[in-house]
C-alpha cells in the first residue's frame, strides 16, 4: 500500500514538473515573439514588469515621504519652541542691561512667524481643515491625515 502512495506522489510530481516545463516553454516563446513583434520599449511583458516595479517603488517612496514629513514637522516644532523661548529670554535680559526692548516689529521674528503660519496653512489646506486654533500637536495630526487621505 505504501508503494501505491509513492506511485501517486511520483505521478503528481511528474505532472507538476511537466506543467512547469510547459509553462517555461510558453513563457520563453512569448518572450521571443514579443521581442520580435514589439520594439523594446513597447514590449507588453517588459511594461508589466516595469509597472510592477514602479508600484513597488511608489510604496517605498510613500513610506519615505511619511518619514520626511514627520521629521520636517518635528524640526519646525522644535525650532519654533527653541526660538520663541530664546527670544523671550533675550527680551527679559534687555531691560536689566539697559537695552531697549525689541518689540513685536522685529522683522526676523515676524518672518519666522510668517513661515510657520504658511506651513500650517498648507497642512490645513491639504486636510480641508481651515480652523486656526490648532496647536503644533494638532498640526501633526492634520499632516498625517493629509498623507492618509492622499494615499
Amino acid at each position: 500500500m505504501g508503494h501505491q502512495y509513492h506511485q501517486a506522489t511520483d505521478s503528481l510530481l511528474n505532472l507538476f514538473t511537466k506543467a512547469n516545463h510547459d509553462l517555461s516553454i510558453v513563457h520563453h516563446r512569448l518572450e521571443k515573439e514579443f521581442q520580435h513583434v514589439y520594439p523594446d520599449n513597447a514590449n507588453p511583458m517588459k511594461l508589466v514588469s516595469r509597472i510592477k516595479k514602479v508600484q513597488d517603488d511608489i510604496e517605498i517612496l510613500k513610506g519615505q515621504c511619511h518619514e520626511l514629513l514627520a521629521a520636517k514637522q518635528d524640526l519646525i516644532d522644535k525650532a519654533q519652541r527653541v526660538l520663541v523661548e530664546n527670544r523671550n529670554l533675550v527680551q527679559r535680559m534687555q531691560p536689566p542691561l539697559g537695552i531697549s526692548l525689541t518689540g513685536e516689529d522685529d522683522p526676523a521674528f515676524t518672518d519666522f512667524k510668517q513661515v510657520i503660519e504658511e506651513w500650517t496653512s498648507q497642512v490645513r489646506s491639504k486636510t480641508g481643515n481651515e480652523t486656526h486654533d490648532a496647536d503644533s500637536g494638532d498640526i501633526n495630526k492634520l499632516l498625517f491625515s493629509a498623507i492618509v487621505q492622499s494615499s
